[in-house]
């Protein structure tokens, strides 16, 4: 097999593949083995005639077009490889003149990435961020270890209050029907976290344990049950235990707790470090995602139709993943906004169209300044992949096939191409407000 760019022009490449007279005939008899049971001749059993009586009886090409697929199957990628293109659509071919002992040519053309020159992308403007942690900051944090810490107490001298935990069994029923999900035993609710349909809550306050409460309420007309929404429903409820949440003090004994310190002030020094860094990590990110703005507003360019439409079936993908995760799926929640697939593609197609349009500078900011990665930035990039999910780099490439290694070095020199956009930006002091 041998491949030949033939023109390149607004975006598509025409090409030829050539393959020889005897790949061609290889070809021809593997379809005519895998074929030759289709066809019932008098004089012999059906799947046992030969090559050469099935072509007289239904023509000479009758195993042609199954000879060049089974060709272009491997051949097509190859040929891609062979061409150094990356494309972007399904490739279309004209139908070839065959002579039977000569090669094969097969003329193709097939959308390509876009090429051209980017401007305006040296010297983008940041405004600079720069957060500073101070001690509102460190209490926050300090407030948050100390809630993880909590602990919960049975109450028996008062009645329930807002903030409490109730362990309630209760069972709920609709014009004295009972329905999916009305029904539970010892759960455990807290009062105020908004966990059930509003006014819930708020009839489970004042109330002992061992009390038995019928509480009233009305679904929300938006309720995701349509045979639900907007209806009144009774809920009979029994309250089993009251709990309140017991905080620990934010002290010494807290800091040895659950850090390697032994007195708060050193804790104290060590969180405000660490919130530092991350808010260090966080700044950066964030200017770093302007010089994309910047670069995205600043460069008004055309990206093909076919780009953004795979990019909205991708989007489309990772959201029934997403969704699959919570045990729904994309056609449950279509029903439950009253959605169709194609109004979701629809909402879809701008930020496609905008990560398209980023994606497609970016790669031709990494073309004209010949940002290369080396191979051990795109090991190391499939080593903390395969870390995340228990896996070494070999057993990486296995799951995600014969592509693995030139998507992560795809992900290594976009990498590559922000930090060198965000090193070649200016900083800028960020604007007040009057």
């Amino acid at each position: 097999m041998k491949a030949t760019q033939v023109s390149k022009e607004n975006g598509v490449v025409k090409f030829n593949i050539e393959f020889s007279a005897e790949e061609f005939k290889e070809a021809l008899n593997k379809a005519y083995l895998a074929n030759r049971g289709k066809f019932q001749i008098d004089g012999f059993r059906k799947g046992k005639a030969p090559r050469k009586v099935i072509e007289s009886h239904y023509g000479h090409d009758v195993f042609w077009d199954e000879a060049l697929n089974d060709l272009l199957e491997k051949g097509y990628y190859d040929a891609v490889k062979e061409m150094g293109i990356e494309v972007i659509s399904q490739p279309s071919f004209e139908s070839p003149e065959i002579k039977v002992g000569e090669p094969v040519v097969l003329s193709g053309s097939v959308q390509v990435f876009p090429e051209f020159e980017v401007e305006n992308y040296k010297g983008l403007e940041v405004e600079k961020v720069e957060t500073v942690i101070g001690d509102k900051e460190v209490q926050e944090e300090l407030e948050k270890v100390q809630k993880s810490q909590a602990r919960m107490e049975i109450v028996e001298d008062r009645k329930s209050e807002m903030g409490d935990t109730v362990v309630i069994d209760f069972d709920g029923s609709v014009d004295g029907e009972a329905f999916s999900g009305g029904k539970a035993d010892n759960y455990e609710l807290k009062l105020g976290s908004g966990q059930f349909i509003p006014g819930f809550e708020e009839q489970l306050v004042d109330k002992e344990a061992g009390e038995e409460v019928d509480v009233e309420v009305v679904f929300p007309g938006d309720y995701h049950a349509e045979e639900l929404a907007g209806k009144p429903a009774l809920f009979k409820c029994k309250v089993h235990e009251i709990k309140k949440e017991i905080l620990p003090e934010i002290d010494d004994e807290l800091a040895s707790d659950v850090s390697d310190f032994e007195t708060l002030a050193e804790y104290k020094e060590d969180l405000k470090k660490k919130l530092q860094e991350k808010a260090a990590e966080t700044d950066l990110s964030v200017m770093k995602d302007r010089v994309l703005e910047q670069l995205y507003t600043q460069n008004e360019i055309e990206v093909p139709e076919v780009m953004i439409q795979n990019e909205v079936e991708n989007m489309l993908y990772d959201m029934n993943q997403s969704l699959s995760a919570q045990g729904l799926s994309l056609k449950q929640y279509t029903e439950w906004t009253g959605q169709t697939l194609d109004q979701l593609r629809e909402q879809s197609k701008p930020e496609a169209e905008k990560r398209i349009r980023t994606r497609v500078l970016l790669k031709n900011v990494i073309r004209m300044e010949n940002l290369e990665v080396a191979e051990e930035e795109i090991r190391e990039l499939m080593e903390d992949f395969g870390k995340q999910y228990g896996m070494d780099v070999e057993q990486v490439k296995e799951m995600a096939g014969s592509e693995t290694e030139n998507y992560f070095r795809e992900d290594a020199q976009t990498k590559k191409a922000i930090d060198w956009l965000f090193e070649n930006a200016k900083q800028v002091a960020a604007k007040t407000e009057e």
